[in-house]
């Protein structure tokens, strides 16, 4: 037995063997310096390219053109699989319109323009300057006496709006001292947009009338307003 254990404590070791992930085909995909031969049955057709198509840097598939480049969403890949191409903007700064109109990015610009066939250049980059435009007013709303009730207002320009509320027949604005109305205020869900609520807590007869949501900036103001009725609560039995 002893010769057995030192024969065994005398062998050379065995040979470490580490086991190595393969490559995913996106680093593979990266790691080519090359164009190789073309195959344009490996292509993959872009998708939502209203500027039209280029070639790539081999001068071998198409891809999207005028500011647009092909990304492949790496979160929907599967194994041995290669997903869809998705034409993006490389750009995502805002431009503005020659018509005073806020485009997201220079290529939501030209496909515009690109629909309406005319070749128009950008006012300038950044966002157009406006007064304020209330894409989302509050809407009337009724409830019984000791509620609550919301009113929601969302506008949108640049520079950014100020927003307030007031009760129509009132001079201050909303909350003042009153303890059971609030109000909150947060930017979006648009770009340079605002979005203001109006909340009444434990809503009474006196509350209702008309609510104004009212919003500014240097080059205008702008109005909307939403009704409010409250129907009492009370249950009378006979």
């Amino acid at each position: 037995v002893f010769s057995l254990l030192l024969a065994l404590v005398l062998l050379p070791p065995a040979p470490l063997v580490l086991l190595q992930r393969p490559l995913s085909w996106l680093r593979l995909l990266r790691e080519g310096d090359s164009c190789g031969k073309c195959n344009l049955e490996l292509c993959s057709k872009p998708t939502h390219c209203p500027a039209g198509t280029v070639l790539d840097q081999c001068g071998c598939c198409p891809e999207c053109g005028n500011n647009m480049e092909c990304r492949l969403d790496a979160d929907e890949t599967k194994f041995g699989e290669i997903p869809e191409p998705q034409c993006v903007c490389k750009s995502q700064e805002s431009v503005c319109g020659p018509e005073g109109k806020t485009y997201v990015n220079i290529c939501q610009f030209n496909e515009a323009y690109s629909e309406k066939r005319r070749n128009i250049n950008i006012k300038h980059k950044g966002p157009c300057e406006s007064a304020p435009v209330i894409s989302l007013p509050p809407q009337d709303a009724q409830n019984f006496t000791g509620n609550d009730i919301i009113f929601g207002c969302e506008v949108s320009a640049y520079p950014m709006p100020h927003l307030e509320w007031k009760k129509k027949g009132n001079k201050m604005f909303l909350p003042g001292d009153d303890a059971h109305i609030s109000i909150q205020a947060r930017g979006g869900p648009k770009k340079y947009g605002v979005t203001g609520w109006l909340q009444i807590q434990g809503i009474k007869k006196s509350d209702e009338g008309i609510y104004i949501c009212q919003t500014k900036n240097k080059y205008g103001t702008a109005y909307a307003s939403a009704r409010l009725k409250v129907i009492d609560g009370k249950v009378f039995y006979f």
